[in-house]
């Protein structure tokens, strides 16, 4: 049975984790089924956001799941870390608007699925934090994005002292966009998700593409490249198109390219 439900509404696609009574933990079948999920969306013309969400009301996902592949050994053990690295570096490299939509807990491995999004919605009761500190491990992989994401001050205390944050305080130190009562979190993103497929899905292809190139280099590089990104955007269709529209004060219709 698949352990990852997709769902689409138009040119949204929503994944959700689908291991409820394991509070949507990562199992290695999951994370192979998320990557193959990521890969097909990126593939697909159709698609212009991606939404992840976990079944049920407790848990958007409560992280690895310390009891799969147990027995595998060592190495089978280091391979699935590896493999869960892919995956965010898939769902970071998706030039495709993603949201998180945060139903409940997001921990560990489950918080790093969320800084992997691009948007991050929670319902009022979610709790975020990386407890693996508490069972004698550090939360190396999340740390890779989780201090990309925050101020290193609030990202080294989540990581030291293993302790949850409500999502009111996650919204304040930047780790989620919005907070929502639970029972308006479906129509907030589907409006949020709405939003973003009618962009350019051209233009924003370029704009990921030019903020993931830029984000670690100094500043002088960082202007030049986007100086010459900016100059391809200028000679795309939809900017033309965005251009005149905008001077016609009509809605402009988007040819992707």
């Amino acid at each position: 049975m698949s352990e990852l439900v997709e769902t689409r509404a138009g040119p949204v696609l929503t994944l959700t984790l689908s291991r409820e009574a394991q509070r949507n933990a990562l199992s290695p079948g999951l994370v192979e089924e998320l990557l193959q999920a990521f890969e097909r969306a990126a593939a697909d013309a159709e698609t212009r956001v991606v939404v992840l969400t976990g079944a049920g009301e407790k848990a958007f996902c409560a992280g690895g799941d310390l009891g799969s592949g147990a027995g595998d050994g060592f190495l089978a053990g280091h391979e699935g870390r590896r493999h869960y690295g892919a995956l965010l570096e898939r769902i970071t490299g998706l030039e495709k608007p993603t949201i998180a939509q945060v139903n409940g807990l997001a921990l560990a491995g489950g918080l790093g699925l969320v800084l992997a999004c691009d948007l991050a919605v929670a319902a009022d009761h979610a709790q975020f934090g990386t407890p693996e500190v508490n069972i004698g491990l550090f939360p190396y992989m999340v740390t890779a994005l989780l201090f990309r994401a925050i101020a290193s001050k609030h990202a080294m205390e989540l990581c030291l002292t293993g302790k949850r944050l409500s999502s009111a305080d996650a919204e304040r130190i930047g780790l989620v966009n919005r907070v929502v009562p639970r029972a308006e979190l479906d129509s907030a993103v589907a409006e949020l998700a709405a939003e973003l497929a009618g962009k350019s899905p051209a233009i924003l292809r370029l704009g990921k593409r030019a903020l993931r190139q830029t984000r670690d280099l100094a500043l002088g590089p960082a202007l030049e490249l986007l100086a010459a990104q900016l100059s391809v955007n200028s000679l795309a269709e939809d900017a033309m198109e965005g251009i005149a529209a905008f001077w016609e004060k009509r809605k402009p219709e988007w040819k992707g390219r």
